[in-house]
């Protein structure tokens, strides 16, 4: 049951949780993690506005924070007694869903766990769900687990589009 278990994460809380639900399943059957993050365009985007005025190689930094993040996961499962091996995907063609269900084909992952918002209504509507989006395209079972409502909260305003005077400059 469940050997081999794709954990996707992004840094956020919400993905924290889908993490610790993998550790718990693994540590349960015996199995092992892979740790996945993916660079995307979107994400680069966000990343050279972020750093917007200030010399350096973006891709660069970027690749050292997701090699930390994964790094951090990979402790995390190793305290708790689960193999874990990680992988950083670039993907600058097409949406992280579909590089998420190519690694699950490709390793072969037998279930994905990921940690979901949980949006509803405008919030998912202008958003999208990526969650949503693998669970359609995944060539494996996808255990979603959705994170405590103020996480959630807590994510969407660290990735919120500015407000106000800011703006509307």
């Amino acid at each position: 049951m469940y050997q081999q278990i794709l954990v996707p994460i992004d840094g956020s809380s919400t993905s924290g949780h889908g993490l610790a639900e993998a550790i718990r399943l693994a540590k349960v059957t015996g199995g092992r993690l892979r740790l996945m993050h993916v660079i995307d365009e979107l994400s680069f985007a966000l990343t050279m506005d972020a750093y917007a005025g200030r010399a350096g190689d973006w891709l660069e930094e970027m690749r050292a924070e997701a090699t930390h993040l994964l790094e951090e996961a990979k402790a995390r499962a190793a305290a708790e007694g689960v193999t874990a091996e990680a992988v950083l995907c670039e993907n600058f063609r097409g949406a992280v869903p579909e590089r998420v269900a190519a690694e699950a084909a490709a390793w072969p992952a037998e279930l994905i766990v990921l940690g979901t918002h949980g949006r509803r209504g405008l919030g998912r509507f202008v958003m999208g769900s990526s969650a949503e989006k693998i669970l359609r395209t995944a060539p494996v079972p996808v255990l979603l687990v959705r994170a405590p409502e103020h996480h959630a909260r807590a994510d969407a305003e660290r990735f919120a589009m500015p407000r106000g005077a800011v703006a509307s400059q």
